[in-house]
């Protein structure tokens, strides 16, 4: 089994900056991708981004691109996302993700690809 907990939401004015972090705990060798979905008040469960463990590749919602960064500390068994020139509409509950070796096969982008999901942390961007 897998843990995840994320940190580092929070307040923050438009332009502004965060850095979220997911710690990971339990049986973590057998994760080969890990990332971030957001559920925005009345929307639907979006992706946002993911890495791939062991090579560090990289994904991306176009929405975000160019703005967040996805990285990984192995020594840590930590995620993070650094998200700059934050706007209202990433205004969301941002939930930490990790698949597994049954699960690779589907795409990296998508819900089900994932088995564990952390409890999430509130991301509010005010105008």
């Amino acid at each position: 089994q897998v843990q995840l907990v994320e940190s580092g939401g929070g307040l923050v004015q438009a332009g502004g900056s965060l850095r979220l972090s997911c710690a990971a705990s339990g049986r973590t060798f057998s994760s080969y991708a890990m990332g971030w979905f957001r559920q925005a008040p009345g929307k639907e469960r979006e992706f946002v981004a993911a890495i791939r463990w062991s090579s560090g590749t990289t994904y991306y919602a176009g929405s975000v691109k160019g703005r967040f960064t996805i990285s990984r500390d192995n020594a840590k068994n930590t995620v993070y996302l650094q998200m700059n020139t934050l706007k209202p509409e990433d205004t969301a509950v941002y939930v930490c993700v990790a698949d597994s070796p049954r699960r690779t096969s589907v795409t990296i982008t998508t819900t089900r690809r994932y088995e564990y999901w952390g409890p999430g942390t509130q991301v509010t961007v005010s105008s």
